[in-house]
């Protein structure tokens, strides 16, 4: 890992704390109406990254977990996490897609360049911003691929 950027982060309160090792697999903004109700914003601003590059190293005890989509019929997609003292965010894991999701305002000294929109079809903030805008995801994440213009 010599030459990895290696960052750190935290919850709001501290208590809960991390390590990334490396660059994410990317980084983006989702406009759909979970993370906007997760992130109490209009939009979600994300980095995507492999599991073994996430490391909690504080307060694991203190971490509690939702899963929107394992109480009903489908299997879970993204099982959000934050911290018990405080309430922080700390990320959400997608097993689904073998990614872990850490919000970019929590990475200490992080320059968030984000490399297109999802869910973009959900919008309640339009951004015209020049970067790709996809209905849904990527087609290699799973989506359609298809775009909707600015």
């Amino acid at each position: 890992m010599s030459g990895m950027a290696n960052y750190q982060g935290q919850c709001f309160c501290g208590a809960v704390q991390f390590t990334l090792a490396g660059d994410p697999a990317a980084m983006a903004y989702c406009h759909c109406d979970s993370c906007r109700h997760w992130s109490a914003g209009p939009i979600n601003a994300f980095t995507l990254w492999p599991p073994q590059q996430f490391k909690v190293t504080a307060g694991e005890d203190r971490l509690s977990s939702f899963d929107k989509l394992a109480s009903g019929s489908e299997p879970g997609t993204s099982i959000r996490k934050w911290c018990t003292t405080c309430g922080g965010h700390v990320y959400i894991d997608h097993p689904g897609m073998g990614v872990v999701d850490v919000p970019a305002a929590l990475i200490n000294h992080f320059t968030f360049s984000p490399g297109f929109h999802v869910h973009y079809q959900e919008t309640v903030h339009a951004m015209r911003d020049g970067l790709p805008k996809f209905k849904d995801l990527p087609a290699e994440a799973g989506g359609s691929g298809e775009q909707i213009a600015e």
